[in-house]
């Protein structure tokens, strides 16, 4: 397939990418290369991709413009569209929520309208277990998510029923993929996994919010870009999670494992708990079991010490990121 991947320099598209070059297809990744965390890790990431394939081509492009996207699906011929392109993150969204309406529901609506126009008729479009908060768990795709509580997970619901819409109209499949909580190596600085490996390492107090008895469905990049690629199937419409899909994971457990790998005790500085986090996730996924024949393989201890790892073997350049 000839794929256009957008946010090709992030976290969990890079790993997607990777897959999907290993399983022969073309990709065309975008990315706008914004500095919302330090770009380095974005160069890394897309230094590793044309280490892998020469199908992997790049273009700075910002989902946003849809000038420069109308020029690209113009020559692509794609078959597919896979948008992992998003402004991430609740706090921030809290602090400029304008960008990420224009980013996660615009930048959608660009890319579907473009759709329609070249008739490309498969789009995968990540979404987030955030929308879930205040609901019971675990968590299944036919809950009512109508009261986010951040404008993160407004955004990223505004995309998703636009998807719906443009499904409806003009037959465009769409698989709706919630990620739950994703780590691993190379992930993004301004999520917990990676700043408390650093700050650990740098024996740095570790910044809690809250008294760490929160937990997350943790999920490993290379399981979430797994089910990614496997959500290219034709669906209809459909939502689908994509998580850890066992007992959720508390923060004070996750640090214990970083302790066990990285060898040092953690020093902890604690702060009041945010009102726009979760307390818990855990995601029911039944449905991709089903639907994508996908379930996570790797554990979460597995997952830890393989981030743990590639931070160890990186820290001539990952000392000097900014948390």
């Amino acid at each position: 397939m000839n794929i256009l991947l957008t946010g090709s320099a992030g976290f969990v598209a890079y790993k997607t990418a990777e897959l999907l070059l290993q399983q022969g297809h073309c990709v065309t990744g975008i990315d706008n290369m914004n500095d919302y965390y330090d770009t380095r890790l974005k160069s890394y990431r897309h230094d590793l991709l044309n280490e892998i394939s020469k199908k992997f081509s790049f273009f700075e492009c910002d989902i946003e413009n849809r000038d420069a996207l109308k020029a690209l699906f113009h020559k692509g011929n794609f078959d597919a569209v896979i948008n992992l392109a998003a402004r991430a993150g609740v706090r921030y969204s809290m602090e400029n929520p304008f960008v990420y309406m224009t980013t996660n529901a615009m930048g959608t609506l660009n890319l579907l309208e473009l759709m329609r126009e070249y008739n490309v008729k498969k789009m995968v479009l990540a979404s987030t277990s955030s929308l879930y908060a205040g609901l019971p768990m675990p968590f299944t795709e036919d809950l009512p998510v109508n009261e986010p509580i951040s404008p993160y997970a407004a955004s990223k619901k505004a995309a998703e029923v636009m998807a719906y819409t443009y499904h409806y109209l003009y037959s465009i499949d769409i698989s709706v993929v919630r990620y739950f909580t994703v780590y691993g190596p190379a992930g993004r600085p301004d999520m917990s996994p990676f700043r408390f490996i650093q700050w650990i390492i740098n024996d740095t107090p570790i910044e809690l919010f809250g008294d760490g008895s929160q937990a997350r469905d943790f999920t490993y990049v290379d399981d979430i870009a797994e089910g990614t690629v496997r959500a290219l199937k034709h669906v209809g419409y459909e939502i689908i999670n994509l998580g850890g899909g066992k007992n959720p994971i508390s923060l004070l457990a996750m640090i214990a494992l970083m302790e066990k790998y990285i060898g040092r005790k953690a020093r902890i500085e604690k702060k009041p708990f945010h009102k726009a986090d979760m307390k818990e996730t855990w995601a029911d996924i039944s449905k991709a079991q089903t639907m994508l024949d996908w379930k996570p393989t790797v554990s979460f201890e597995e997952g830890i010490r393989k981030t743990v790892e590639w931070h160890l073997h990186e820290q001539n350049w990952l000392k000097d990121v900014k948390l």
